[in-house]
């Protein structure tokens, strides 16, 4: 399992975005820091948010380390190719991006770690809302993107989705996780900051273990709902790390 170094989460929120109907929640954007050694990585974060971000970075006396995502992103570009244009560190995608991403310079496969400082993440291909989306899991907390939210899922009929892919992702590696592991989801669409696997197990309405993967499959091919407005020029931008 990853090294237990002592860390510390800062969840940041894209409270400017403006999302559709079907999500309306802000965008997640973590700082996850270890304590002994002062190194970061941001995971997931926005364009228009990165001056916000590297002033707490700068506020904080953090040693930025990595900028990691979880997924391409269909609703907003990433800001991790100006953050390496402002600090130079590398850019770190899951291993399920390598066919299609450019501007990357890491991969991270699954059940490979990367290590900052005494704290390791260790890479979750959880494919299923898109082809290549990647969970980051840590001692005691596992960063979900929009694989798993709290009480909910990420939708499955973006670039490369599938019902049958994402249900399989999360039985088979998120809820193989201790009970009390931190979920940190991508998006929340009700204030919530967190939740727990032990949670998500008993009460997420489509993918408690009540659930089966037919019954899960049908909910999702009955949801109905628009493109995220930015998809044109987000995805394009996103396979290209965040160049515009």
């Amino acid at each position: 399992m990853p090294e237990r170094g002592t860390y510390v989460v800062t969840t940041l929120l894209d409270v400017n975005e403006v999302q559709n109907v079907d999500d309306r929640g802000e965008s997640r954007t973590y700082l996850v820091a270890d304590v002994a050694s002062r190194k970061a990585i941001i995971i997931d974060s926005i364009i228009e948010n990165v001056e916000r971000d590297l002033t707490l970075v700068k506020e904080l006396n953090l040693i930025l380390a990595f900028a990691v995502e979880t997924h391409i992103h269909a609703d907003h570009i990433t800001g991790a190719s100006l953050i390496k244009d402002r600090t130079g560190v590398p850019i770190v995608y899951g291993g399920g991006a390598e066919a299609v991403v450019t501007g990357a310079d890491l991969f991270l496969h699954d059940g490979k770690d990367l290590t900052f400082g005494a704290t390791s993440i260790r890479a979750l291909a959880t494919p299923g809302h898109t082809d290549s989306c990647t969970s980051y899991w840590l001692p005691r907390g596992v960063f979900t993107g929009d694989t798993m939210f709290i009480r909910g899922n990420g939708r499955t009929d973006l670039q490369g989705g599938s019902s049958k892919k994402l249900f399989e992702s999360v039985r088979a590696k998120l809820f193989t996780l201790p009970d009390e592991t931190v979920v940190y989801p991508g998006h929340d669409y009700n204030g919530r900051v967190a939740s727990t696997i032990g949670e998500e197990k008993r009460f997420n309405p489509r993918l408690n273990l009540s659930i089966d993967l037919d019954t899960f499959v049908d909910m999702m091919n009955k949801r109905r709902a628009p493109l995220p407005e930015k998809i044109d020029i987000a995805v394009p931008a996103n396979m290209k790390a965040g160049r515009v």
